[in-house]
């Protein structure tokens, strides 16, 4: 065995510290970081429950058809995307705390307005009043969210240095993918019990709940105190742009504007066609687990669905699923695009932070995101019409045709792998140009 195989631990070592080192870094972190932890627990949990059942919440309650639906998920996951872009540096101007406590009270406007709109018009179809409704609260929704993601990593890097910053990032995504996997225990009861609109209810209660904490554990007095253990570097640096007039500040912004970085562009924008993957667990998964399978999986599909998150606290593996569905392949398919997920999200979230100039990691977290703004959108505009064609509604589990539906969907993941492989150089050059800087 050679020195670097003894100095350097396996993949599923490196991917099991990954995935349990957020848990115990979780319990040394100071009261403002667990402020925006357990915040970010509540809304992982409520913003992936709500949209692992809002597409076949538009089916039965609105009467949308699957590309109607599908259109109106990714008017929502889009939606929030493009706001962080113009409402991310929000953080910025106002602070955290503000920020976080604006961001939750949109949201929940936003949630009631979507639940009690079909009991309030009682009329379905493309355009009708319930309908209308739903949309005005997704707006409310869209809003609310664009300010609270980058407030939320804004907070991160404000309040650790180079030494804490990698446990902040990872714990806050960590926990983030908790709260996304708990809908799968919380939903299907609920759901059998008093339908859709009944779990709504419930993630309206919990973001309640995200309110007071945010109120409580992050005070102004636990945010003082942070200020106050923060290094002086540190605090000088924050300081030099907080204490910016408005107008200074809007030019600093236009002069550190990332557009300009060509190879950062592109490794954002490759990554489209392998995120789209990602898209599919709320555009196509429950839907294909509760038509394309029967029995336990069926009853509840929101815990597959909602599988993949509970491993991370690209493309390849879709191929598995042209082998047809079954549990086996299923869960094969869920774990390895889940460990592959694990290894590059957390980095390239906290790479868009660190790499963002001194006060500005609000706006550079909405710049880095519109790409996902992009995949949202794109897929959401086929998925529907591949449902309809390949894994139709009342359509018998034999006679439905998936395996077709994931081949071209790994065909579509796989240029992301391919196009940064054929660019590997000229983004190796880059990244060392940047480093430098």
């Amino acid at each position: 065995m050679s020195d670097q195989q003894t100095k350097q631990p396996g993949i599923f070592a490196q991917t099991f510290k990954e995935i349990t080192q957020p848990f115990i870094d979780l319990f040394r972190a100071p009261r403002v970081l667990w402020g925006i932890n357990v915040s970010y627990l509540l809304e992982g949990l409520t913003y992936f429950g709500v949209i692992g059942l809002l597409a076949i919440f538009f089916n039965e309650h609105v009467g949308l058809d699957d590309i109607q639906a599908g259109r109106m998920v990714g008017f929502l996951t889009a939606g929030i995307t493009l706001s962080m872009l113009f409402l991310g540096a929000t953080v910025d101007i106002i602070g955290v705390r503000k920020s976080l406590l604006l961001s939750l009270g949109l949201m929940l406007v936003g949630r009631v307005l979507m639940t009690i709109a079909p009991a309030v018009f009682q009329t379905t179809g493309m355009w009708s009043s319930s309908h209308m409704m739903v949309m005005f609260g997704i707006i409310w929704v869209v809003l609310g969210y664009g300010i609270y993601q980058p407030a939320c990593y804004a907070a991160v890097k404000k309040f650790t240095d180079e030494k804490t910053a990698a446990m902040g990032y990872a714990m806050l995504y960590g926990i983030m993918n908790l709260g996304a996997f708990l809908p799968g225990l919380i939903s299907p009861p609920v759901r059998r019990a008093f339908g859709i609109t009944g779990v709504f209810w419930v993630y309206i209660v919990l973001t309640v709940v995200g309110i007071l904490s945010v109120a409580i554990i992050l005070s102004k007095k636990a945010i003082a105190k942070a200020e106050r253990d923060l290094p002086k570097t540190i605090k000088n640096n924050t300081d030099s742009i907080d204490n910016m007039p408005v107008k200074e500040k809007m030019a600093y912004y236009l002069k550190n504007f990332p557009l300009k970085d060509m190879r950062f562009l592109y490794f954002v924008f490759i990554l489209i066609p392998v995120q789209t993957l990602f898209a599919h667990n709320w555009l196509t998964m429950p839907q294909y687990t509760s038509r394309a399978f029967t029995g336990f999986i069926q009853d509840n599909f929101e815990f597959f669905v909602n599988f993949n998150p509970i491993l991370i606290f690209i493309a390849l593996p879709t191929f598995i699923l042209v082998l047809g569905p079954s549990v086996y392949t299923l869960f094969a398919y869920l774990i390895i695009t889940t460990i592959g997920e694990a290894m590059w999200q957390p980095r390239f979230l906290q790479w868009v932070a660190e790499i963002a100039p001194k006060g500005m990691t609000g706006i550079y977290m909405g710049i880095g995101q519109f790409p996902w703004f992009l995949t949202k959108v794109i897929t959401s505009l086929y998925s529907g019409w591949f449902l309809m064609q390949y894994c139709p509604d009342n359509t018998p589990a034999a006679q439905l045709k998936t395996e077709t539906m994931w081949f071209w969907y790994g065909v579509i993941a796989i240029i992301s792998p391919l196009g940064l492989l054929l660019t590997k150089n000229w983004m190796q050059k880059g990244f060392k140009d940047k480093a430098a800087v």
